[in-house]
């Protein structure tokens, strides 16, 4: 639950910072005309990713046995890569990505709505998709109803900051904000990386070599509560194999070490102030 509303917020956040420049730069161009377009395209972004959530999700229901198992193993690696995926991207691109919207802001501004409703399409919907893949994989390890009412929450708490942000009464640290969540994530693909080995060591697909390499269920029984709530936001299995816990480390460590041997302190990420600039 806690990490649906963690994956709903980072996304959130990124999504309304998108929007935030855009509604930005067409009013510094004093082009308030072309902002229904960007709402379109920001409206038919997430129209798609819920469309592609339903889909899915009615797919992942129709599976049974086996099938289910393959099927939920290959979606947590699927949104394992996709994390990271995020993780370097944001990196990479944290530096530029302000100025590079801005100048296809600015370029399709020139031209007809269609092309404003593209830019603003396309941006938000790269959101909204990991999105999507993220909360499927969620689903697997709680339940539907708290993994939906979590992300319904985290998207509104970044609505709500993303507003306050646009509007400049709000002073939020979106680097540090970034550097945490990147590093929360690594924890949940690590989770999704492990879980996604044990449904398939579930399904034959990869052999778990030792089954189950220590029990400590008499200490965090992974069906509690908390064990549950272990689960959901770290892959938590108190009795893995062997597979599924060197999949684990291996991810985490190698991760973890290349994010701290690449770590660039002059990087920085849009602040809440150049948003509204």
């Amino acid at each position: 639950m806690f990490a649906s509303f963690i994956l709903a917020l980072r996304e959130g956040i990124e999504a309304a910072l998108i929007i935030g420049i855009v509604i930005g730069v067409l009013q510094k161009m004093d082009r308030n005309d072309l902002k229904p377009a960007v709402w379109r395209g920001t409206f038919a972004a997430g129209a798609l990713s819920l469309l592609v959530g339903v889909i899915l999700n009615v797919a992942g229901a129709s599976f049974e046995g086996q099938a289910e198992e393959i099927f939920e193993g290959v979606a947590m690696l699927l949104a394992a890569g996709m994390l990271t995926w995020v993780i370097f991207w944001m990196r990479k691109q944290s530096r530029n990505v302000q100025s590079e919207l801005e100048a296809d802001v600015k370029a399709a501004a020139l031209g007809s709505g269609g092309a404003l409703f593209a830019v603003a399409f396309l941006a938000v919907a790269r959101e909204g998709l990991e999105l999507v893949m993220f909360l499927l994989a969620a689903r697997f390890t709680s339940s539907a109803l708290q993994t939906y009412l979590a992300a319904a929450a985290g998207l509104v708490v970044a609505g709500i900051l993303g507003w306050l942000l646009f509007r400049g009464s709000k002073v939020l640290n979106l680097r540090q904000f970034f550097t945490i969540t990147n590093w929360l994530l690594v924890f949940f693909a690590a989770g999704l990386v492990a879980y996604g080995v044990h449904e398939l060591n579930e399904a034959g697909w990869i052999p778990p070599v030792i089954e189950h390499i220590y029990n400590i269920n008499f200490l965090i029984d992974e069906n509690s509560t908390l064990g549950l709530f272990l689960k959901a936001l770290f892959g938590y299995n108190g009795n893995p194999s062997l597979t599924e816990t060197a999949a684990y480390l291996l991810y985490f460590i190698g991760l973890g070490s290349v994010l701290q041997l690449t770590r660039n302190p002059k990087t920085r990420v849009v602040t809440a102030r150049q948003v509204n600039q």
